[in-house]
Parts: structure tokens; C-alpha cells; sequence
């Protein structure tokens, strides 16, 4: 992209360059003489120009960096460069003459091994060979060196260059630039190192396999199971975006007279450290991979404000070189083929930018259900499968169909359960990993919003002003599904949407970053017995296709080079102290003990008298909101439905609101209590002889009370959850236990009602009114009147003058606003103002009309979105009305 403006003649001067040597060579057969001969021959390298002041020196004067080109070094055994002739001349490294001959016919020689013919740097090599080639033969002739000397040696021949590669379409590029910024730094250090390599020619192979199929699939018919397809996002462009992707287009196809590609020259920045000088003289240095970058991060706010950019670069390539020079002259055809694309693409109407299937992007978002879903949210997404782990997704296109029906493309966030891993994995509580699934979805399977964290945010606080009440995720990792393997993620922003890649977002910090303890696997109970090593990694289980598995699945296989050894084992308690012998008492008779009822108080107060030696009393203690679990030790949570479920640790869209209690029993044994809601009555324990509570394995556990997840209790019909005990927020009751007095139902189909004694104590007031509005002689139903006050003469005078007050108030202030309105309307429109303001009011008819159907377009989707929800309860019927006198 820049070129030498004029000719620098580079003395020779020490370099800090090390070439691995250590020092002068003790016995060397040069001549002074030879030595400056050596010299100048350099010095005339460094400042010889051709014609048009190119400068074919300036890419050989030091060795190739190993960072930018890291396969340079593979291919090329023997780098050289004018440095390292430098270099060795200062310090007599040379024996003979023909050494340093050699060290120069290395130079083009490694050049055009490595470059294609049609290269610039192949095309400057063949120069500087020439140069040499001129000035050794001046030195024979000079009798300075013989003949022989000044010949080049023969470093063997320059291998055929490989086919080019085909110029593929912008868009396939753009596909390729996406997957490399995905999976970018998350391999192995062999894979990234490869794919720090020079991207060769796309193979047909290498196609399909990005597509996920191949040619054989196709024609055997082979694995095309959709649900494992890695996809990408569909393209959804506007057409101001399709403008300027048929613009960068067409500027590719041009190619100057020795078939290069002109547009190469521009496609990135010159290097920092070897051109320094184009930096200070370019203050706005631009090239086409951060014109394509600000393309695909939706920068560009039209297409003149991408031609600026287009502009720019250009007229930098003609500001730093010279106008013979070829670069000038291709970026003065290109800049004018840029201006008549960009002129042709802006005369076409929008209706011929329409994308595929009749896709209309939505740029903005989609405004469902009173809040707007952009680009980058994260959300929870309806999960056929199991209605309580709803997917968790980040949303990256939205757009409309030909039928108006607004859709979005999500990329799936799996929960640990979901995947197939190593059996001694471990996971953050809450924990999700990045998936390669970009799934189509109707808006209406979007159910709420949460929100997913990189590893290194999530200890230090949570996002500000995001809802307390919606679920905050963590992620570590990507899985690949290919290979069952989770790659640790080095770089956030490559797992995100390009318009967000550039936004962050505020947080509210913690007092200090928290430990958040890895838990094992929650699929541990799945490992077989008899597992080894050597099996095969078992596959997940699928259920509905537009569905995460419904279950993943754990192998014993070795762990993979990322994953962490599992922690240490908690060491066994030191050994205690033998117990005393026990104390000789006297025998009591023993008898029979009635089996009556006894309150949980009472057993605890019997208890703690029957043994003074004993356990302390049972105590509770309130541990706040079950969110705040993951801060302590690991237990095992309850299940969230009425029936027995396998334990997950993960299930937090299935837990309990209620505050928790612990039991605390001996100093060497404790269990984590149940659930328990104070408000409802606990069930009492039956007294058992010699039953000390916390001591034994057969203690009365408490009420347990718990409530499905808001989304799974939105699948029940509104009718149904009428019919049974809800909390505040309307979310079903399951209990573990029935009530404590068990009395057959008032009337078929009664809901939640009070206890029987309240009932009871109700029916005697309502007797005793009987009798005392008997013994009055009133009616039954006779009901008292309640006092009115009287309104006097002059409440109503001040009444009136109230009105009248505010009536005038009123009109006042219309007649305000109508004079500000007519004001704005005369600054507009001057002294046709009168139609303007018809005109506006006009408008805003239209615009009201819009609204109203808009709003009616709500309802209706509303209804229809009610009856898809409402679920047929088909077969045997449970209800608690059946054993609670409450119902």
C-alpha cells in the first residue's frame, strides 16, 4: 500500500540484529581492499532507484518478522537480509569474498521461493539481483575480485508456484472471516498456530466440510441429521449494507497489466516498525480490512459515509507515493471505478436489494409484547423438550417474512446437562457454554430476557440495572459438538455479535471478587459401571428437532489438555476420643405409650428433657433468597415438582422462593433441611418413645412446600391454577404432605378455603347475629345502613367554585398551547403556516390510525399466543380438594 516517496541512502551503520555468530572470524583471506569493495556494494543496494523512485530495496532491509509471517521460517532455512550483510561486515564475520557473494544471492533467491512470480516483493528481488549482479561484474572487471567470485552461486532451483487460488465471492469471504473470529484463540496451540498460516487456496472439500456435508453424504445418503449442523447467522442486509458489499466487489475484479490484483496492494496497513515514516506522514492511515471490518460491525450510517472511508484510503496511497509510481496509478483507477459503483449502486431502487426468501432485515429490532428484542440480547428461548430449562441464546439477526411473520436467529448456549463431557468435569453453578447452533425462531418462542457473563465479570458483580428476578449465567467455554470437546475462550468479544462486539456494558461491583466453587458433573449418576477408558464417547439424546438434547452423557475417557484436574478429595476429620463408659442407671418399666398427636415443639421440649447429655434443640435459621446458595457449601436442592426427580444441580428455573432451614444435629453429621414456608401449618410429629430429634436417621422432616418456575407455570390453564392453593404471584402450591385435619370437601370443585377452626369460630359468630337480630326483631339478612354524610349549602358553593376554577384553568391552558403550537407552526413554514399545521394534523391522523391497528395487531397475537399455551390435562385427575378440607 506505500512505497519509498524518495530515495534514503542508508550508510553502513551497527544493527542490533544477531545472526547467531560469535564475533569476528580469526582467519579471513579479504583484503582491505575487498572489505570497502563489500561496502560499497552495499551502500549502493540501499540507494540504488528505479526510475519512478520505487525503492526495491526497502522490503529486504531486515529479516522477516516471525510474528506476521510464522511459516516464512519453515519454508526458508537460510533468512538474509541487508542487515545481516550489514552486520557481518562490522564485524569481519566473512572468510572469503564468495562468502559474501553467496549471503547476496541468497536474498532473491529465498524470495521468490517463497513469493508467486506475479508478487511485488518477487518483482523487486529480481532488481536487487540485477544490481548485484552488475556490481560484482564491475569488481571483476576492476581486478578487485575474479571472474569466478562474481558470478551468483547456484542455490538450487525455485520451486513451480502453486495455483492460485480461484477469487471468490465478497460474501463466501465474509463467511470464512466469520468463522475465523469465532473460533478465535479458543484451540489447541498446534491448531492456532496453523491458522496463523497464510490462507491458501479454499478446496471444494474445505467448503463442504464448513457446510457440514460432503459430496459422498450427499450421495449415500450420510449423516445430515439438521440438529447437528454447525450453521452460521443468515444474511440479513439492508440495502444500504448491499451496496456497499456490490461495491467492495466490484473493485476486486480489476487487475493492472501483470495480472496482479490492484486491490491487494490496499488490503492492510503497512507494517509499524519497518515503514515508520508513512505514520507520521499519514495522519488517518486506513485500509480495506478495517473498511470490511466497520462494514460488518454496522458502522456506516449510509453509503457516502463508507465512500469517505474508500476516499481516504486512496488519496493516502496517492499523498505518500509519486505520481509515476504504479501504486499511484492504481489507486487513482480504482478510486475512480469506486465512484461509479458507488453512484450506479445508489440510483438503484431498494426493491432490488430484497434478500432471499423475501427476508426484510429489521435493524432496529422487533417490538413484541411491549419490549423491543435487538441484536444481542440474550434471552430464553422455548424448549420443547423440557419446559423448565427453557434455551438460553444471544439473538443475532432479526428480520421479517414474505407473510409479515417477524423472525429471529439465535446462537444456542447449552447447559452442562446438555452436553457429552468427561466424566471428572466440573462446572460453575449456572454455568452454560457457547454452542455452534444458530437457530431460526419465531418471535414468539422468545419467553423473557437473562443474561450470560464471561468467567472473568461474573466474580466481580452483576450487569446494572438488570432485573433482580431474571437469570444471570456464566460461561467458560465453547463446545465443539463435533468432538464432544469444550475449548476454554480466550477472547470474549469473538463469541459476540459484530454490531456489540465494540459496546460494553456497566456493572455494579461486589465489595470484592467472589469464589465461586466448582461443582462435579450433574450427570455423574449416568456413568456406567463397568465404564473404561477405551470405550466409545457415548452421543447425546435428541428429542424435538428445533431443540437442544434432552440429555447429554459422561465418558471415562481422558480428560482433554484444557480441562482442570477435579479438586482434592476434603480430608477425613481427626480421629476423636474414645467415649466414656456409659453411666450405670436404674431399670425402669418399660410401658406402653399412647399414640396421640404431639406438635414438632413439643417432641423438641420432651426431647432435650429426656437427655440433658443430648443434642441441642432444633434451631432455624433463614438463608435468604436461594440465589445466594451458590455463595456457601453445595447441597442437594429438592426437587421442583410434586414428583421425584433425578438431582440436578442446574434446575434453577425449578426451585423454591421460600426461605430455607438447616437442621443442625450432632457435631460430626448435619443435613441440609428442606424447604419451609412458616406461613402454613407444619405437620406434627407422632411421639415416639426415647425420639430425640437430629440423633437419628428417622426424624420427622418439616412441611415442604414448592412452586414450578414462572414459564412451566404459565403452561397451566388459568382454570386449572384456580382451582388449588397459589401464593402471592399466582404460582401453584405443591406440599409433600396433606393438611393436618383431613375432612372431605365442603361442595365439589371448592377452592382455597381456611382451616376448620377458623370455619368453625365463622359459623358461631354468624349464629349469634342470627339470635341477636331475632331477639331485635329485624329480618336474618337485615343489614345495617352506613352514616352518609350530610353535604351542607356551602361545601356545595365551594364545590361549584372548583369547578368552575378548573374548567377556566383549563381552557387557559389550551389557549396556551394552541398560541406555542401556532408560534413553532410560523417558524416552520413562515406565512403559509396554516397549511403546514393542516398538513402536520393530517400526519398525525395517519399516525394514530397506524397505532391503533398496530396495538390491534398486539391483541390478536396475544390471543392466539393464550391458546397456543393453553395444555389438554388428559387422563387420571389428582386434585388436593380430593383430601384437603381447604378446597
Amino acid at each position: 500500500m506505500a512505497s519509498a516517496s524518495s530515495p534514503n541512502d542508508t550508510p553502513v551503520m551497527e544493527t542490533t540484529e544477531a545472526n547467531g555468530t560469535e564475533g569476528p572470524q580469526e582467519q579471513s583471506s579479504i583484503s582491505d581492499e575487498q572489505w570497502k569493495a563489500i561496502k560499497r556494494v552495499i551502500d549502493n543496494l540501499y540507494s540504488y532507484r528505479q526510475p519512478d523512485g520505487h525503492d526495491p530495496s526497502k522490503v529486504f532491509h531486515r529479516k522477516v518478522n516471525k510474528r506476521s509471517l510464522p511459516d516464512y521460517y519453515e519454508v526458508i532455512k537460510e533468512p538474509v537480509a541487508l542487515s545481516t550483510l550489514k552486520f557481518k561486515l562490522q564485524n569481519r564475520q566473512y572468510s572469503t569474498f564468495a562468502d559474501f557473494v553467496r549471503d547476496c544471492a541468497l536474498i532473491p533467491h529465498n524470495t521468490q521461493t517463497y513469493n508467486r512470480p506475479e508478487a511485488g516483493a518477487y518483482q523487486d528481488a529480481l532488481v536487487i539481483k540485477g544490481v548485484m549482479e552488475t556490481e560484482f561484474q564491475q569488481l571483476a572487471e576492476d581486478g578487485v575480485i575474479p571472474k569466478d567470485d562474481a558470478i551468483l552461486p547456484d542455490l538450487g532451483e525455485i520451486p513451480p508456484a502453486s495455483p492460485r487460488p480461484v477469487e471468490e465471492d465478497e460474501d463466501e469471504e465474509d463467511e470464512d472471516d466469520e468463522d475465523e473470529e469465532d473460533e478465535e484463540g479458543d484451540d489447541s496451540e498446534e491448531e492456532g498456530a496453523k491458522r496463523k498460516r497464510r490462507r491458501g487456496p479454499r478446496s471444494l472439500a474445505a467448503i463442504t466440510k464448513r457446510d457440514g456435508t460432503s459430496k459422498d453424504d450427499s450421495q449415500k445418503g450420510g449423516d445430515s441429521d439438521p440438529r447437528k449442523r454447525r450453521g452460521r447467522p443468515p444474511r440479513v442486509d439492508t440495502p444500504m449494507e448491499a451496496r456497499i458489499k456490490a461495491v467492495l466487489k466490484g473493485i476486486r475484479k480489476h487487475k493492472n497489466e501483470m495480472g496482479q490484483i490492484m486491490i491487494h496492494q490496499f488490503e492492510k496497513l503497512p507494517d509499524k516498525t519497518a515503514m515508520p515514516e508513512y505514520y507520521q506522514e499519514i495522519k488517518e492511515p486506513i485500509a480495506i480490512e478495517i473498511i470490511k471490518r466497520k462494514q460488518k460491525r454496522k458502522k456506516y450510517q449510509s453509503v457516502d459515509h463508507f465512500m469517505r472511508d474508500v476516499n481516504t484510503m486512496f488519496n493516502n496511497a496517492k499523498s505518500y507515493n509519486q505520481d509515476e509510481s504504479q501504486i499511484y496509478k492504481d489507486a487513482v483507477l480504482l478510486q475512480n471505478e469506486a465512484q461509479k459503483l458507488a453512484e450506479v449502486e445508489k440510483s438503484k431502487p431498494d426493491d432490488e436489494y430484497v434478500m432471499e426468501e423475501g427476508r426484510l432485515p429489521l435493524p432496529n429490532g422487533i417490538l413484541h409484547n411491549g419490549e423491543l428484542w435487538k441484536v444481542g440480547d440474550w434471552v430464553h428461548i422455548q424448549n420443547p423438550n423440557d419446559v423448565t430449562k427453557p434455551i438460553v441464546a444471544q439473538i443475532y439477526r432479526t428480520w421479517q417474512d414474505s407473510e409479515s411473520q417477524k423472525w429471529v436467529n439465535a446462537c444456542w448456549y447449552y447447559r452442562p446437562e446438555q452436553t457429552v463431557h468427561q466424566y471428572e468435569k466440573h462446572f460453575y453453578p449456572n454455568e452454560v457454554v457457547k454452542t455452534g447452533q444458530y437457530r431460526d425462531h419465531h418471535i414468539d418462542e422468545v419467553i423473557d430476557r437473562c443474561f450470560v457473563m464471561f468467567c472473568t465479570r461474573y466474580s466481580r458483580g452483576r450487569p446494572r440495572g438488570f432485573p433482580k428476578d431474571k437469570e444471570v449465567y456464566v460461561c467458560d467455554s465453547r463446545y465443539n459438538e463435533e468432538k464432544h470437546k469444550m475449548n476454554k475462550i480466550k477472547t470474549w468479544a469473538s463469541c459476540l455479535p459484530d454490531e456489540v462486539r465494540d459496546k460494553d456494558y456497566e456493572m455494579d461491583l461486589f465489595d470484592g471478587p467472589k469464589k465461586t466453587k466448582k461443582v462435579p458433573t450433574p450427570l455423574l449418576h449416568m456413568l456406567k459401571e463397568d465404564a473404561k477408558e477405551t470405550d466409545e464417547i457415548p452421543k447425546p439424546q435428541w428429542g424435538a428437532e428445533n431443540a437442544p438434547p434432552i440429555v447429554g452423557a459422561v465418558h471415562k475417557g481422558a480428560r482433554d489438555e484444557n480441562q482442570s484436574p477435579p479438586p482434592e478429595p476434603t480430608p477425613s476429620p481427626p480421629p476423636q476420643p474414645p467415649a466414656p463408659p456409659p453411666r450405670q442407671t436404674p431399670t425402669i418399666p418399660k410401658y406402653e405409650t399412647p399414640n396421640y398427636r404431639r406438635s414438632s415443639e413439643m417432641d423438641s421440649r420432651m426431647a432435650n428433657n429426656h437427655d440433658n447429655t443430648a443434642t441441642p434443640p432444633l434451631s432455624y435459621s433463614n438463608q435468604g433468597h436461594p440465589n445466594n446458595q451458590a455463595q456457601g457449601t453445595q447441597y442437594k436442592q429438592q426437587s421442583a415438582s410434586p414428583a421425584p426427580l433425578q438431582y440436578n444441580q442446574y434446575g434453577s428455573h425449578a426451585t423454591s422462593t421460600y426461605p430455607q432451614t438447616q437442621h443442625h444435629g450432632s457435631a460430626t453429621s448435619s443435613y441440609h433441611a428442606t424447604q419451609v414456608d412458616p406461613r402454613y401449618p407444619q405437620i406434627p410429629a407422632p411421639y415416639r418413645a426415647g425420639a430425640v430429634p437430629g440423633t437419628t436417621t428417622n426424624s420427622v422432616r418439616p412441611h415442604e412446600i414448592f412452586r414450578l418456575s414462572e414459564q412451566a407455570n404459565a403452561q397451566i390453564p388459568e382454570e386449572v391454577r384456580k382451582r388449588y392453593q397459589q401464593d402471592e404471584h399466582g404460582n401453584v402450591l405443591f406440599f409433600t404432605a396433606p393438611p393436618v385435619d383431613v375432612l372431605q370437601p365442603t361442595k365439589e370443585g371448592s377452592a382455597v378455603a381456611h382451616t376448620a377452626r377458623y370455619l368453625a369460630e365463622k359459623l358461631r359468630r354468624k349464629i349469634a347475629l342470627k339470635e341477636k337480630r331475632k331477639a331485635e326483631g329485624l329480618p336474618e339478612d337485615y343489614e345495617e345502613p352506613k352514616p352518609k354524610r350530610v353535604k351542607t349549602e356551602a361545601d356545595e358553593n365551594v364545590d361549584d367554585k372548583v369547578k368552575n376554577m378548573r374548567e377556566k384553568a383549563l381552557r387557559m391552558l389550551i389557549d396556551q398551547m394552541q398560541e406555542g403550537t401556532d408560534a413553532i407552526y410560523k417558524d416552520l413554514y413562515g406565512e403559509h403556516w396554516k397549511e403546514g399545521a393542516e398538513f402536520e394534523a393530517a400526519r398525525r391522523i395517519e399516525r394514530q390510525e397506524e397505532a391503533r391497528k398496530k396495538n390491534a395487531a398486539l391483541a390478536e397475537s396475544a390471543r392466539k399466543r393464550k391458546e397456543n399455551k393453553t395444555v389438554s390435562l388428559t387422563g387420571t385427575r389428582v386434585y388436593l380438594d380430593d383430601f384437603d378440607p381447604r378446597y
